[in-house]
């Protein structure tokens, strides 16, 4: 099966690739691909622009700048929507105008299209109650992808925060928590939705295989938890004590509105993927961090 991927040398492009070299051919499209093939395997194939026609199989549409590397600036809000919403366009354009259709379009999303949830456990379906920056920015993303839904299937990955040993949220905590410098974020009662890497990697192998999911999935572990109970598990992996607080002003002044994404409440189920039988190797936090770090 040949395989596009856009952001192919994220954390979860490249974990995917990684995983499952065989049965697929993968083909990544990079603005730089000497770069690329440096941190991906051999037998990968570059392009740096889109083709005229589609000759794929399954197209995974992972690209966008990084959401919470640098302040939420009106500028940098601009760039992390145009990264994502630029290229989803151009996927789209592609496969209407190709005489080859792929059988499914997998695109990024994230749990931001909910919003505040407070403790409340929510699914696919659920109503969104406030249209805040992520949710705007993921609706519009969700809905680019969606104008290919009359050429093939479409699956949306809503994602929550994934947990690997090489990069991502975990990467970030890994050196405070060390030096027994880590802390819950606010009053730390917000719902964190998490999902271990290597269930990520394969929900999307599994949304390629089954061609009954279609539409939103919500990949994040069953097992969502607070930032207060987070902070708790992940110091006592260090063998770290975790009194210190970062507190909410504090956040602010460091990112912004982005500190939006550390401080809301997000409790995310996965009940399609659950609906399908997807089986998580990694649904218990205790488990998960034990084998990463």
């Amino acid at each position: 099966m040949k395989i596009l991927i856009t952001g192919g040398t994220g954390l979860i492009g490249r974990h995917f690739i990684n995983s499952f070299q065989q049965p697929y051919q993968f083909t990544v499209l990079t603005r730089n691909s000497q770069k690329a093939a440096r941190c991906l395997p051999t037998g990968v194939d570059f392009i740096e622009e889109l083709p005229d026609q589609n000759h794929y199989e399954v197209i995974i549409n992972l690209a966008g700048e990084p959401i919470v590397d640098r302040r939420w600036t009106e500028k940098q809000k601009e760039k992390i929507c145009q990264s994502r919403w630029q290229i989803t366009e151009q996927v789209v354009a592609m496969i209407e105008r190709a005489k080859f259709k792929p059988s499914c379009l997998i695109s990024g999303s994230a749990i931001g299209y909910y919003g505040e949830t407070g403790n409340v456990s929510t699914f696919e379906d659920a109503k969104v109650k406030q249209a805040d920056f992520a949710h705007s920015l993921c609706k519009k993303w969700e809905d680019i992808a969606l104008k290919a839904r009359e050429h093939c299937r479409v699956v949306l990955l809503r994602t929550g925060v994934v947990l690997a040993n090489d990069g991502g949220a975990l990467s970030k905590m890994r050196l405070p928590f060390s030096l027994g410098l880590g802390g819950k974020l606010g009053d730390g009662q917000q719902v964190m939705s998490w999902i271990h890497i290597e269930d990520m990697v394969h929900a999307i192998q599994f949304s390629i295989l089954n061609e009954k999911i279609e539409g939103a999935i919500n990949c994040t572990s069953p097992h969502a938890l607070t930032n207060a109970d987070f902070t708790k598990t992940l110091g006592e992996q260090f063998n770290r004590a975790t009194f210190f607080t970062v507190p909410e002003f504090m956040l602010n002044i460091l990112m912004g509105q982005g500190a939006e994404l550390l401080l809301t409440s997000q409790n995310v189920f996965p009940q399609k993927l659950l609906n399908h039988e997807f089986d998580f190797n990694h649904s218990n936090l205790k488990h998960a961090l034990t084998d990463l770090l």
